[in-house]
């Protein structure tokens, strides 16, 4: 037979029986559905955790006090020398490559303006703040150096907490919001952030000057953290190592001391988050795929049972000259167009889904053509496989024995 006559043959048969074959399709529909979706969810995911981290800035070094100590395997806390201000002079005097550095004092209360009240928190940095995080202003200007060395009570105030105080009609800039009973004239607004990695609010926020944090609101004169930016990407290690060894050398560790603080590396933070997510994305498309197996199976099994149906018809065809292998195709192309057919419909359904998941809980997707590529693939390759098997059983039929089969 010629190859335009196998594959009318093998499409007619497919036709003839249209429930049962798109019946047999369901299981690979639903697979590839299922790969195309979810591997769509994971790379949302993925480009999620990505964006959460890009937004604590740039080329960052976060500095922690303390360390974790642990007896016998378990955690017992913080513990270790606070940073100092001079710490933090050192770094950004000393080590190379620091293009921005903001010591951070946190706390939090209740922010008083226009006859509101609202709980909130308050942040100390210094005016690098917003250049190391890649936070711009919407309206006014940061605050100075020398408003810093004045300790002068001033803010910059967060879109939520903005709406919350003085609505959507009235400019916070030049308007006064007392934390604690302390009046800090607002000379800036924040444009919107969005949760960071941890679920917090980053538009509910004051920032105002670390010295007026520690002198006015906290009585602090320690550091918890301080925010490091480098200059470029491939500057990050050696500027950690640097980190690392000054402050060792201003805290007088010995070598067979621990640190008694933390330096945490944006770009193995974002490395480490990745491979986790990538991972996930992984597992998913994985469990996913056990479904398009399972369609395999189902059309083995209807193809099994179309050989049985069909000994006659393969009979007579074998009879009048056919060959074996004519046979073969026919039945392997059945099975390859069924599993084709469940893929393409999968992928329709696929795709939509990830577009409604997206459209109902707003959380993004992303299908990739990798995704779609591989979905496809495997089940065109499912066909073949669970396909050959029920082909060769038609094509080893012996012509005399097919004639009489009942």
């Amino acid at each position: 037979m010629q190859p335009l006559a196998i594959i009318r043959a093998a499409a007619s048969s497919l036709v003839r029986h249209k429930l049962r074959s798109l019946l047999t399709t369901l299981g690979v529909i639903i697979g590839v559905a299922a790969v195309i979706a979810l591997v769509a969810v994971g790379n949302g995911a993925q480009a999620k955790v990505a964006s959460d981290i890009a937004s604590l800035g740039q080329n960052l070094l976060l500095v922690f006090a303390g360390n974790r100590r642990s007896a016998g395997g378990v955690s017992s806390g913080l513990g270790g020398a606070p940073l100092t201000l001079d710490d933090a002079k050192a770094i950004q005097r000393e080590v190379i490559g620091v293009t921005g550095l903001s010591p951070e004092v946190r706390t939090s209360g209740q922010a008083v303006a226009n006859g509101q009240n609202w709980s909130t928190s308050v942040i100390g940095v210094s005016g690098d703040y917003l250049a190391i995080r890649q936070w711009t202003l919407s309206g006014g200007v940061m605050f100075t150096p020398a408003e810093e060395r004045a300790v002068a009570k001033l803010g910059v105030i967060g879109s939520k907490l903005a709406a919350q105080l003085f609505g959507a009609n009235v400019d916070p800039v030049g308007q006064t919001v007392r934390i604690k009973n302390i009046p800090f004239l607002i000379i800036g607004t924040l444009t919107s952030k969005g949760a960071n990695l941890g679920g917090q609010d980053q538009d509910d926020v004051l920032l105002i000057p670390y010295t007026s944090a520690m002198r006015r609101l906290t009585g602090d004169t320690t550091l918890r953290t301080v925010d490091v930016q480098v200059a470029s990407d491939d500057q990050m290690n050696a500027a950690q190592e640097q980190i690392e060894s000054l402050l060792r050398q201003r805290h007088r560790l010995r070598k067979d001391q621990t640190n008694d603080f933390n330096i945490l590396n944006q770009a193995e933070l974002a490395q480490t988050a990745g491979n986790i997510t990538k991972v996930l994305t992984l597992l998913l498309g994985a469990i996913a795929s056990v479904s398009l197996v399972v369609g395999g199976i189902g059309i083995m099994n209807i193809m099994l049972v179309s050989v049985t149906e069909r000994t006659r018809e393969i009979g007579i065809r074998l009879a009048i000259g056919a060959q074996g292998r004519d046979v073969l195709w026919q039945f392997l192309l059945e099975a390859v167009l069924l599993s084709c057919l469940g893929g393409v419909i999968g992928i329709g359904i696929g795709v939509g889904g990830a577009r409604l998941v997206t459209v109902v809980s707003g959380f993004q997707t992303f299908v990739s053509s990798s995704a779609v590529a591989f979905a496809f693939g495997f089940s065109a390759a499912i066909g073949i496989f669970f396909g050959f098997y029920p082909a060769r059983k038609a094509a080893r039929l012996d012509p005399i024995d097919a004639l009489r089969y009942e």
